[in-house]
């Protein structure tokens, strides 16, 4: 008889991650921090760096609910540098780890144990339980995730949230790619504020 998700869930290891802050530093192995600068500046670093060369992009808001501040499923996207905020710039979290998406050009022929090719069609290597952080973030800021850079939220502790959320119109659809830390290594990681 297969095991009831709680049941998996009780025996696995939870990890106790603590949030920092994130700011254009704390965030850089992961992608951008993008605060409000004045009307008329040129484009420049301190704007988000988009890649939406792999198909048209989709803006839109996002309305998510019951979001607890746990996680043990973690998401990246090998086509789009995805940007999330939090309508209002209220505080919200983002579990994180950086990019691992092989170049297939390095692969030539030969894949290494540990690399996966993803039912998307990209090759990756899966995130280490030990490289997971969680990002706070606060105020009229959202982030732009790199390529390839694995998350896990917006989680919050409100009820509801809404999100403004820049990805491609069919990111759900075919640049979905997902490493489940229960199943895969026996991990949830949960945090407080």
């Amino acid at each position: 008889m297969a095991a009831t998700p709680s049941a998996a869930k009780s025996a696995a290891e939870v990890i106790k991650l603590k949030p920092v802050e994130a700011t254009a530093e704390s965030f850089r192995d992961f992608g951008q921090v993008v605060e409000a600068s004045p009307d008329g500046d040129e484009f420049g670093p301190r704007d988000a760096q988009l890649d939406l060369t792999r198909g048209i992009p989709r803006l839109y808001i996002m309305h998510l609910e019951d979001r607890p501040l746990e996680f043990s499923k973690i998401t990246h996207l090998a086509s789009v540098t995805q940007c999330l905020g939090s309508i209002g710039g209220r505080v919200w979290y983002l579990g994180v780890a950086k990019p691992s998406v092989v170049d297939p050009n390095e692969i030539k022929g030969t894949i290494g144990a540990n690399t996966v090719q993803s039912p998307c069609g990209h090759f990756y290597v899966p995130p280490v339980v030990d490289d997971v952080r969680v990002f706070r973030i606060s105020g009229p800021k959202f982030l732009k995730l790199n390529v390839g850079t694995w998350h896990a939220g917006p989680l919050f502790l409100e009820k509801t949230m809404d999100f403004y959320n820049l990805e491609l119109t069919n990111t759900n659809v075919v640049d979905h790619t997902t490493h489940d830390f229960l199943k895969e290594n026996k991990v949830v990681f949960s945090f407080d504020e």
